[in-house]
C-alpha cells in the first residue's frame, strides 16, 4: 500500500508539473517579420513554461477577427492607428499589451529609379484600409508628389488630395496584393512586412521611406479580458528583451526598427 501511495504521489506530481508546463498561447501573425520574431522568442518562453503556437495569416482582417472571437489568444501584425480604426468600425474591444517595432513604410517602383521620374498621369497604388491608405498619402506628400488638405490626418483619403501637379491616378488595393501588381503600375506604396516577403529591401529599394521616428509602432494585441494573462505578459516582456532588439537590428538591418 505504501508503495502504491508513493507511486500515486509521484504520478500526481508529474501531472502537476506537466499541467504547469502546458501553458499554451496561440498568436496570429503575418509572416515577415512578425512570425519570425515570434519564432525567435519561442525557446525563451518555453523555459518559462509557455508554449507559443504561431499561426501565419496573409491579411489584416482575420487576425483581429479570430482574436475577438476567442479562437486565438493574441495577434502581432498591426500598429495602433490600424487597431483603433478596426475597433471603431467593427465594434471590437481589442487592446495593445506592448509595442515592439516600427516598419518604415515605403514607395516602390520597377519602372523608375527616382520619384523625379514619376510620369504625368502615373498609376499609383496604395493600401485600401483607412490608416495605411492615409499613411501612404502622407508619405507621398512628404516626398512632394502631392499636397493634402490642411485638416487631413492619418486617415486621409484620395478625396483629401488638394494639389496633384503630376495628375497621378491613385487606386486602393488590399495591402497584401500590392507587391504582386508592382510591375503593372508606376508606383506602389507597400507595407514593409509585404515588401520583405516580396524580397524587396526597404532601405535600398524604396524611392521614399518613413523615418525611424514613425509613430506606427507594431503592437501585440489581445482582448481586454485577456490583457493581464500571465502567459501573454511573459510574451510581451520577451518581445521587449535585449535579445529581440539585437535580433531585429541584425536580421532586418533598418527595414524594421526596434521601438524600445
Amino acid at each position: 500500500m505504501k508503495k502504491l501511495l508513493t507511486a500515486l504521489a509521484a504520478a500526481a506530481a508529474l501531472a502537476s508539473t506537466a499541467a504547469q508546463a502546458a501553458d499554451t498561447i496561440s498568436v496570429a501573425a503575418t509572416a515577415v517579420p512578425h512570425a519570425e520574431i515570434l519564432e525567435f522568442v519561442k525557446p525563451a518562453l518555453a523555459k518559462e513554461g509557455v508554449e507559443l503556437k504561431v499561426k501565419v495569416f496573409t491579411d489584416y482582417v482575420q487576425p483581429n477577427v479570430q482574436v475577438a472571437e476567442g479562437r486565438l489568444d493574441a495577434n502581432f501584425f498591426q500598429h495602433q492607428p490600424y487597431l483603433d480604426e478596426f475597433n471603431a468600425s467593427r465594434g471590437t474591444h481589442l487592446v495593445s499589451i506592448g509595442g515592439v517595432h516600427v516598419e518604415p513604410f515605403g514607395a516602390y517602383s520597377s519602372k523608375i529609379k527616382s520619384l523625379d521620374e514619376l510620369p504625368q498621369g502615373a498609376q499609383v497604388v496604395i493600401p485600401n484600409d483607412a490608416t495605411n491608405g492615409g499613411r501612404a498619402l502622407l508619405l507621398l506628400q512628404k516626398a512632394g508628389v502631392i499636397k493634402l488638405k490642411a485638416d487631413a490626418g492619418i486617415t486621409a483619403t484620395v478625396k483629401d488630395i488638394a494639389e496633384n501637379p503630376k495628375a497621378i491616378k491613385v487606386r486602393e488595393l488590399e495591402a497584401a496584393t500590392l507587391p504582386r501588381v508592382l510591375d503593372q503600375v508606376d508606383l506602389a506604396l507597400i507595407n514593409t512586412n509585404y515588401a520583405l516577403e516580396a524580397q524587396l529591401n526597404p532601405t535600398k529599394d524604396a524611392l521614399a521611406i518613413e523615418g525611424s521616428d514613425s509613430p506606427y509602432v507594431n503592437i501585440l494585441v489581445t482582448t481586454s479580458e485577456k490583457k493581464d494573462d500571465a502567459a501573454l505578459q511573459k510574451l510581451a516582456k520577451a518581445l521587449n528583451s535585449a535579445e529581440v532588439k539585437q535580433f531585429i537590428e541584425e536580421q532586418y538591418k533598418g527595414a524594421v526598427v526596434p521601438a524600445f
